[in-house]
């Protein structure tokens, strides 16, 4: 049995109190242990690597499949996990704060709430902030130590205005979030336009391509970095290329 969830939800929010650290996503047990080996001080879930593993697509998982998929993970390891909540599994806040309790539950040390609906629209400014208090007050409720990460998604909904993303980002840090960012981004000045307007709440920053690097982040004052489904993309691609050899070729490729 993995260390108590109390204990990992303490030593989650410690990680967010100074320096910098990289919290990767694992998609499976298989995953979670790889990067336990290599000494990473928290993990987290990706939406879109768990649905992958089960040959669906991003978004596609409910949230029953999810909160199994999550408490697995959860009670798998000592590192503290964050999930991936994507927008609570509802669209009104009373919904989100119903869901969030559960996720609550499986011992998660963090979760992220996102501002737009499943493969759909940004929410409107004000249920989107509504959206952020009903999980917090839903995770005071709890009596947990869980720690809130509000995400505003405007740069993957094709709304790439960081003025825009900045006021949601702080509006949600005044409902409540622990946490903040906006995935989508590639440019250091954005990363660190983004730390100062909403000091000192800690910001994620979503390391999904080779835009840049953790040192960089660091220095511009990201609190912590995440990688989204990168590893499990990267792990199907060379499945696929693997696969691809032997199908074609008869071969597989060099160790």
């Amino acid at each position: 049995m993995s260390r108590d969830a109390a204990a990992k939800r303490a030593a989650f929010r410690a990680l967010h109190a100074e320096g910098c650290f990289v919290v990767p996503n694992p998609w499976d047990l298989g995953s979670l242990r790889r990067l336990e080996r290599r000494g990473f001080r928290a993990l987290a879930t990706t939406s879109s690597g768990s649905a992958w593993s089960l040959g669906r697509e991003d978004g596609e998982l409910t949230l029953d499949e999810t909160l199994a998929h999550v408490a697995l993970l959860a009670a798998a390891t000592d590192l503290p996990l964050n999930a991936d909540f994507e927008n609570g599994f509802a669209d009104d806040p009373d919904g989100v704060a119903r869901n969030v309790a559960l996720a609550v539950r499986t011992g998660v040390a963090g979760l992220s709430i996102e501002d737009r609906a499943r493969r759909g629209a940004l929410y409107d400014d004000d249920v989107a902030v509504r959206r952020v208090a009903a999980a917090r007050e839903a995770i005071a409720r709890s009596g947990e130590d869980v720690l809130l990460v509000a995400r505003c998604e405007a740069f993957l909904a094709d709304r790439e205005d960081l003025d825009f993303a900045i006021a949601r980002l702080r509006a949600y840090a005044g409902a409540g979030a622990d946490c903040v960012y906006a995935p989508g981004i590639e440019r250091l000045a954005d990363a660190a336009r983004i730390v100062d307007a909403v000091a000192p709440v800690p910001v994620n920053v979503l390391l999904h391509t080779p835009w840049t690097t953790v040192d960089e982040l660091a220095r511009a004052g990201v609190r912590r970095v995440s990688v989204g489904g990168a590893l499990a993309k990267a792990a199907w691609k060379a499945f696929d290329a693997a696969a691809d050899a032997l199908a074609q070729r008869g071969t597989l490729p060099g160790a």
